[in-house]
């Protein structure tokens, strides 16, 4: 598999084995530097198995998150538009040969219902998924385009999409300048697994099965102005610290050709899914403890990417993992096209183990002293690729960060939030005032009476 070199990560990993303590507690030391670890340091963390350097470890994460992002998690959704799909992936509920599956693709006037299914929540950022193929006979990128510009047409009130990202199939230059023309945020796309004899095994056909390809297909993005991508594995398809050591590896190779690694990290956990047996004989699935570990010594080693977790957690182990790393999250998800207006319970790509509406999820993170915030002021401020983090590495973005949640979230509560959500939330909001400088507090109070004479959508 290109840019990944298989032998180089077993001789680390090997290497890494039964370390001293020392050695773990100079990786920490580094770690808090907020310069990010090396794959040798990375791969000594991830061989740690003792209770009390595994504590330090999370409680090095948590620093560094704080530091990094403070107590804001952004929240989104998925919509998914078809479930039709070429590939045979062995693990996911899209597979072609799956034939429990009832396939679709959403047309224009069906994803619009979507949308303003998600905005009456509360939900202001988007991430389109598709199977690869809509089931027309069209270029599927025309598809996607159009979808795009759907869901930004939609307006419910004073509310509208901010900003939509997608999850789909690689594309050509030319089709990625498509999607950047149509207004896209982040492009995302999974390697699923960077281990090559896995991967050929677990995609034995379809355009997916060709692992180079999919790998360049962030290079391509790059190639057409998408300088905002979002990648990660699938853990649980091989071992996870291999996973991780190849994750870094993808990571370095975007830096040193276009200057800026992904903004965003997905950490999705294999789960089940309607028609597919694949769990039952799965050798790598993560413990907790394991998965717990993995996301921590990430924002280690990439302490500047977003890591984004989904609705395949369980809501407790999803409130833990807020507090080591994770600084996006899905809310009230469904899996299938149409789920949010339609019956398609059992059309999912995963079942999800987070069954919470927005309001609850919001709720859940107010009474844990965290930030929702719905903030995309980034995407249309053009704070991306290497200008974010030329403001991020200095934490010059941490101040505009933290106002926009705090906006957002006040526009939240004002329209949507039940009443006790509505109470908690604007606690918060004093309590979060007080850490403000006064000239921060007079913008913030400035923006909070636009939102009280019924202006929306404002933002530093």
């Amino acid at each position: 598999m290109k840019h990944i070199d298989e032998q180089k990560i077993f001789d680390i990993l090997a290497d890494a084995q039964k370390v001293p303590a020392a050695d773990v507690e100079a990786v920490l030391a580094r770690g808090r530097a907020l310069k990010g670890l090396t794959l040798k340091e990375t791969a000594v963390l991830l061989s740690v198995s003792d209770p009390a350097l595994l504590k330090k470890i999370l409680e090095t994460a948590a620093w560094v998150k704080n530091e990094i992002y403070g107590s804001r998690i952004v929240l989104f959704a998925p919509l998914y538009t078809s479930n039709f799909c070429m590939n045979g992936c062995l693990y996911c509920g899209f597979k072609a040969d799956n034939k429990s599956v009832k396939r679709k693709a959403l047309a224009p006037q069906e994803i619009a219902q979507e949308v303003a299914w998600l905005l009456g929540c509360g939900h202001k950022r988007i991430l389109l998924v598709a199977g690869e193929s809509r089931g027309s006979r069209r270029p599927v990128v025309e598809d996607y385009v159009e979808a795009i510009e759907t869901v930004y047409r939609v307006r419910v009130g004073a509310h509208q999409i901010r900003r939509v990202n997608i999850n789909c199939a690689p594309l050509s230059v030319e089709d990625f300048r498509k999607l950047k023309k149509a207004g896209i945020g982040t492009y995302q796309l999974f390697q699923e697994t960077y281990h090559d004899a896995t991967y050929r095994r677990l995609h034995p056909y379809g355009p997916k099965s060709d692992p180079d390809n999919r790998l360049d297909a962030i290079d391509r993005a790059f190639g057409a102005g998408i300088d905002d991508v979002g990648i990660g594995p699938l853990y649980g398809l091989y071992d996870y610290r291999f996973e991780t050591l190849g994750l870094l590896e993808h990571i370095r190779h975007l830096e040193e050709t276009f200057g800026v690694g992904p903004h965003t990290i997905s950490v999705p956990r294999i789960e089940p899914a309607h028609g597919v047996d694949f769990l039952e004989a799965a050798p790598y699935r993560l413990s907790d403890e394991e998965f717990k570990k993995t996301v921590a010594i990430l924002r280690l080693a990439v302490p500047y990417t977003g890591i984004i977790l989904t609705t395949r957690e369980a809501p407790s182990f999803r409130d833990e993992l807020f507090a080591i790393g994770v600084s996006q999250v899905s809310a009230g998800s469904r899996t299938s096209p149409g789920g949010y207006t339609q019956d398609g319970a059992d059309d999912g790509q995963f079942f999800p183990n987070d069954a919470r509406n927005l309001d609850q999820v919001i709720g859940s993170l107010i009474e844990k002293g965290l930030c929702p915030s719905f903030c995309a002021a980034c995407y249309r401020k053009e704070r991306t690729g290497s200008t974010f983090m030329d403001l991020a590495k200095p934490g010059t973005i941490k101040g505009k960060c933290q106002m926009n949640a705090l906006i957002t979230l006040k526009e939240y509560l004002d329209d949507f939030a039940s009443p006790v959500v509505k109470e908690r939330g604007y606690r918060l909001i004093e309590q979060a005032k007080t850490l403000l400088d006064e000239s921060s507090r007079r913008q913030l109070s400035a923006f909070f009476e636009d939102i009280q004479k019924g202006i929306r959508d404002v933002y530093v």
